[in-house]
This record gives C-alpha cells, sequence and structure tokens, in this order.
C-alpha cells in the first residue's frame, strides 16, 4: 500500500516530515510522497529521516502540490519526482508563497472586522515551519470558542465567498505543469472534484491540461465516492494518464482522515507506484 500526498509542517500539515516518515513506516506503507503546498523545503528532511533507517522497506518520493489559476473551483498540480534543489523552482514559488502571507493578513484583518478578536501570533502558534494556510486560522478560531469545529470555521467565514475568504496569487495551469517537469517532475492533477465541473465540462478540461503536458490524474482520494473514480479512471483511460491517490493527510488539522487509509477505506496498490517509476525513467 502506498499513499502519494500527504503535508508536514512545512506546509499545513501538524507533522514533521521525519514523524511522517516513522508513521509511514509503523503502518507498513511501501511509498510514501511528501507533497507540502507551494513549497519543496522539507523533502530535504523527509529523505534524510528516511535514509536514517538505513533498509528500503519504504520509498520516500519528493513531491510538491501547487496551487494553480481556475474560473470555477479549486486546482492543485500534484508533482512527483521533482528536483527539489532546483533553484529555479524555489525562485518560481516566491510569488505564491508572497501571495499566502499578503491573504492571510487580509484573512486576519477580516476576522478581527467580524468582531472576532484574533491576533497573529495565536494563528502561528498552530502553524508549521513554512506555510501559514487557512486551517491554522480555524484551528485558532476553534480554540479561542469561536466556532466547534474546522467544518464550522469554514462553512461562516473561511471558505470561498464567506465574509473572511481572500483570495490569492496563483499560477495558470500550464505554468504549473512546465514548473513540475522542468524540474525532473510528473505532473498530476490532484483530487478533480475540487474543480465542481460537470461531467462533459471536466471531459473537455482534462483533455486542455493534457494538451498542456499533464501526465496523471488523482483518483484514489478520501472525498472521491466510487462514481467518481469510475469516471476519473474513464479519463485516465481516455487521455493515457497515470492513475495516482493518495490521502491528502495533514495531521491534526483534519483528525479523521489517516495516513494512508483515508476515512479508513483508503486503499492506494502499489502497482501504480510501479507505473510513476516506470513513466519517470522514460
Amino acid at each position: 500500500m502506498i499513499d502519494l500526498h500527504c503535508h508536514s509542517t512545512f506546509s499545513d500539515g501538524t507533522y514533521t516530515p521525519g514523524e511522517l516518515v516513522a508513521m509511514a513506516r509503523e503502518i507498513k506503507l511501501s511509498a510514501l510522497a511528501l507533497t507540502d503546498h507551494d513549497s519543496t523545503r522539507g523533502i530535504a528532511d523527509f529523505l534524510a529521516a528516511n535514509a536514517e533507517y538505513g533498509d528500503d522497506s519504504l520509498t520516500c518520493i519528493p513531491g510538491i502540490e501547487i496551487s494553480s489559476d481556475v474560473s470555477k473551483g479549486t486546482l492543485h498540480m500534484l508533482g512527483y519526482y521533482v528536483d527539489h534543489t532546483d533553484a529555479g523552482l524555489d525562485e518560481q514559488l516566491l510569488p505564491i508563497r508572497d501571495g499566502r502571507e499578503y491573504r492571510n493578513k487580509k484573512i486576519l484583518e477580516k476576522i478581527n472586522g467580524l468582531g472576532l478578536e484574533l491576533t497573529w501570533g495565536e494563528v502561528l502558534s498552530f502553524a508549521g515551519d513554512d506555510v501559514v494556510g487557512r486551517p491554522h486560522f480555524a484551528m485558532a478560531m476553534i480554540d479561542k470558542g469561536f466556532v466547534k469545529g474546522k467544518q464550522q470555521a469554514f462553512d461562516q467565514y473561511l471558505a470561498k465567498g464567506k465574509p473572511a475568504y481572500t483570495d490569492r496569487f496563483r499560477l495558470p495551469p500550464e505554468n504549473s505543469i512546465k514548473m513540475i517537469k522542468s524540474a525532473g517532475g510528473v505532473a498530476v492533477l490532484a483530487h478533480p472534484y475540487t474543480l465542481d465541473l460537470g461531467k462533459a465540462a471536466l471531459r473537455n478540461y482534462v483533455g486542455e491540461l493534457h494538451d498542456m503536458g499533464l501526465e496523471g490524474i488523482e483518483i484514489h482520494y478520501p472525498m472521491h465516492a466510487d462514481y467518481l473514480r469510475k469516471q476519473y479512471l474513464s479519463l485516465a483511460n481516455e487521455f493515457n494518464l497515470l492513475v495516482t491517490g493518495g490521502s491528502d493527510f495533514h495531521g491534526d488539522v483534519n483528525p479523521s482522515i489517516r495516513l494512508g487509509r483515508g476515512f479508513g477505506t483508503l486503499h492506494v496498490p502499489d502497482e501504480l507506484f510501479d507505473l510513476l517509476k516506470e513513466r519517470v525513467r522514460k
């Protein structure tokens, strides 16, 4: 069993790269990809932590999840086997991270403007080593008693269209794909259900992404029902895309999702990792 989608403290997760490695080994995953949002800065720690065990029972895959611009819904692009030492990649990610900083300041202003007193220090206390995201605002709001849970925080304040939401800079999807490929990686569409497109529109859009260089689609995912997995598998077959999957594990930010198992029934088979490695070799 493998997990090709998780986040560490270098993004909006609550576990360090080393802790993720230890957890993956404990549940006997054969491969784990670290795909932090708009950052590869946790990859060195991730690979070093695994190397300390001195065996090959777990393969750690350097990855990333890039926020991309889209007119409707949310588009994230996963990159696998990117060169985390590529200075060009990190430089191109800077505007996205800077956009997060601006967005975070505006969110804090809006929350306080709603009469909910929250400080930047209180948000940072729930954040990791690099990227502060909306889940950290949600955790701080829960701690202050403003909401009872993460879902309420998003539904009432933080989701798109809600009073504390603020948009931010994102790259066009073709740029995200080019960035991943130029860093030696394989570009994969993350959780396509978040695009919020109908069946025909999604098929057309995946075709456009394929023409831009898309090489895979995330099918095995906690929020993908059986009918969605069948729909996405049909797209993968039509456009000769790799099939991938992962838990999108963030740790305590969403405790109902477990590494490797999602809500408990997720199973991403090892053969998908073999196909990914074959695509990388090509």
